[in-house]
């Protein structure tokens, strides 16, 4: 059967829109750092190291988080098309239906469960519970109380623990470590995004973010940022003392974990978007530069 050339461009645009708006739905970026997160604690978990126990963690874990961002979307359509960043997403927009979104939720949580079984009942458990706990707890609470921020950390530090598990097959100290860095980093993280995002996440009936009694942002967020970065400066020399890691990526970390809480101390003083904006683009470096110090001082 003869196919024309403009059919074939169809075909071809449809496709390519297709693979975008599954990009955007999955939150491809969100999802490839999640997975870098939890290889490095794989990595620097493991005694030896499998590349195809890590394909297999790279697989579970993005289509787990895949599958928590897309349930999140389909949940938040509403509330996500009165937003300027969130407005073109596939389900918000129109260009993907309820049921396709649910079907492809469906789906990827079988598979990525199912991958992350192969390694042990405890990472299995971990993924399902960051899932549950993510899509449905912590998406509808966003609207509810600022409390959300709190309940979202947990199940966006897990992967980092999940690493760990697969490697470990048990709940070990060093998880339990590298954990509690990847939540302590969210505080200063996202309430610096929170700031800068303040008047979108308000008309949008988001209650992220805590306001005083003027409606402005309220100021304790600025406090807890700076908690929150300092903690990490005790937690970031623990590898070291577990026998994990060396001298060197203490020191790193601990340097890195210092910086955090500098700019934190800034944000919280000066309290303007040229200080969160500082915080925002800072964090950004953190995990991925305290992971890979701590894996390359390992080998």
């Amino acid at each position: 059967m003869y196919t024309s050339r403009a059919e074939e461009q169809t075909v071809l645009s449809w496709l390519g829109q297709k693979f975008n708006d599954y990009s955007m739905l999955v939150k491809m970026r969100l999802s490839l750092t999640v997975v870098f997160s939890s290889i490095m604690a794989f990595l620097i978990a493991a005694d030896t190291i499998s590349l195809t126990a890590v394909l297999i963690l790279a697989a579970g874990g993005f289509l787990v988080t895949g599958a928590a961002n897309t349930l999140n979307q389909v949940l938040e359509k509403d509330y996500d098309r009165l937003m300027k960043r969130t407005a073109e997403r596939p389900i918000a927009a129109g260009r993907m239906s309820v049921s396709e979104g649910v079907l492809a939720a469906g789906m990827m949580s079988l598979f990525g469960i199912t991958f992350l079984a192969m390694f042990n009942p405890w990472t299995a458990f971990f993924g399902t519970f960051s899932l549950v706990l993510y899509a449905f707890v912590y998406t509808p609470m966003k609207r509810i109380s600022p409390t959300a921020v709190l309940i979202g950390a947990i199940p966006g530090a897990l992967p980092t623990l999940i690493g760990c598990v697969a490697a470990q097959g048990s709940l070990t100290m060093l998880a339990l470590t590298l954990f509690a860095l990847q939540f302590f980093w969210q505080f200063p993280h996202f309430w610096s995004i929170g700031w800068l995002g303040f008047e979108d996440y308000s008309k949008a009936g988001y209650r992220i973010v805590p306001v005083q009694e003027d409606g402005q942002r309220d100021r304790r967020i600025g406090l807890q940022a700076l908690v929150y970065a300092a903690l990490l400066i005790p937690v970031s020399t623990l590898p070291y003392f577990l026998g994990v890691s060396g001298l060197v990526s203490a020191g790193i970390v601990l340097m890195l974990s210092v910086f955090y809480t500098v700019f934190s101390y800034r944000f919280y003083k000066k309290w303007d978007r040229k200080s969160a904006l500082q915080l925002m683009f800072y964090s950004f470096f953190f995990i991925p530069m305290a992971l890979v110090a701590f894996f390359a001082d390992k080998i």
